[in-house]
């Protein structure tokens, strides 16, 4: 006998309430949990957490529709959201912890806890437990103590920032084992010792953001071989040695920032002739011997900085060639002649060139 219609309905209606099932009671106890350890005193964003069902209009908690899981936790200090605009502030302060509860959230996806300013303590080593974290930002808090040591477990992460923290000891020799990381930014931490020397097993990589720390030891060589890197900034560490020849020999590398480090010797060729590099910071540092002569037509450069370093001999003929030259400083080094004429030239100011041995011409005093 075939089913009745009202049977059909009631079968369909019991499939969809299944296909957006509430949340499970220990999902529910571990943000609690969570929740109990931090205080947000002026945007009242966890007073929608409450009621059974924290896949239900709980504010930065999402779930799987099909299981009621909770999935994503994305609660941000500075962001757009009306909720800061409602409060008529532009950013939220919340103090606290991060509890190792969250670590009971094991089919979370995204964990973002960004930009609060006083969040402290350490990040639970057990997040290096949930198999199927793809996104940890904790970008913006006073997270101190060093990065999990088997952070490398997390396989399918692909983003990791936990910039503007206070975390320190050396960079985790599990790190190059996340096969799938795209954007690691570890900048401005109190992060020591070296680059490991497996970097380059990041084949995904597209961003390495490791500025204004205390890195030490020389850039791998290994680093070179990144086929997918776009974005590497090493700025304000304690980097030594030379800057590898084969950087500018890397496919998509647009962004090289090595500022404020300990680095000597010379200038490569290839960096400077490198076809895709846009953006290109070397100063303050012991750079020595002339700027290399090898800009072409296609060498477009929106920056490039090479001041305070040792550099002598002339301003590069080639330069006046070059595509495109925006912000351009070669102040503070012992460049001495002529500075070449061109359009490259027509928009530069006497500080591009301040504080060398015996530059002259356009914009400095003519040449006697």
């Amino acid at each position: 006998m075939a089913p009745s219609f009202s049977l059909l309905l009631v079968l369909s209606l019991s499939v969809l309430v299944s296909a957006t099932a509430a949340c499970p009671a220990s999902d529910r106890a571990a943000l609690m949990a969570f929740r109990s350890v931090l205080s947000e005193p002026y945007l009242g964003i966890f007073s929608s957490w409450t009621g059974h069902d924290c896949c239900s209009h709980w504010y930065g908690v999402s779930c799987d529709p099909a299981t009621g899981r909770v999935t994503d936790i994305t609660l941000r200090g500075e962001s757009e959201d009306p909720i800061l605009a409602h409060a008529g502030r532009s950013g939220g302060i919340m103090s606290g912890r991060i509890s190792p509860e969250i670590c009971r959230l094991d089919r979370l996806t995204t964990f973002v806890l960004a930009d609060w300013k006083q969040i402290s303590g350490p990040i639970p080593p057990c997040i290096t437990s949930l198999p199927l974290l793809r996104i940890l930002d904790l970008i913006g808090n006073r997270l101190s103590g060093s990065l999990p040591a088997d952070i490398g477990r997390l396989s399918r992460l692909t983003v990791l920032n936990v910039a503007d923290n206070q975390i320190s000891g050396q960079i985790p020799a599990s790190l190059p084992s996340l096969s799938s990381l795209m954007h690691l930014d570890l900048s401005n931490n109190r992060i020591s010792g070296r680059i490991p020397p497996n970097f380059d097993d990041l084949r995904m990589l597209s961003r390495a953001l490791l500025a204004r720390n205390q890195i030490s030891g020389p850039i791998p060589a290994s680093i070179c071989s990144m086929a997918r890197l776009a974005d590497l900034d090493l700025a304000g560490n304690r980097i030594s040695g030379e800057v590898p020849a084969a950087l500018g020999s890397m496919p998509v590398l647009s962004s090289l920032n090595l500022d404020g480090n300990l680095i000597s010797g010379r200038i490569p060729a290839g960096i400077i002739g490198s076809r895709g590099l846009g953006m290109l910071n070397l100063s303050r540092n012991a750079l020595e011997g002339e700027i290399p002569d090898a800009f072409t037509p296609r060498s477009y450069f929106m920056v490039l900085d090479l001041s305070y370093n040792r550099l002598r001999g002339h301003v590069p003929r080639t330069l006046s060639s070059a595509a495109y030259i925006g912000h351009l400083d070669l102040s503070h080094n012992h460049l001495c002649g002529h500075i070449p004429n061109g359009s490259n030239f027509d928009h530069l100011e006497a500080n591009s060139f301040a504080n060398n041995d015996c530059l002259c011409g356009a914009p400095l005093p003519a040449c006697g």
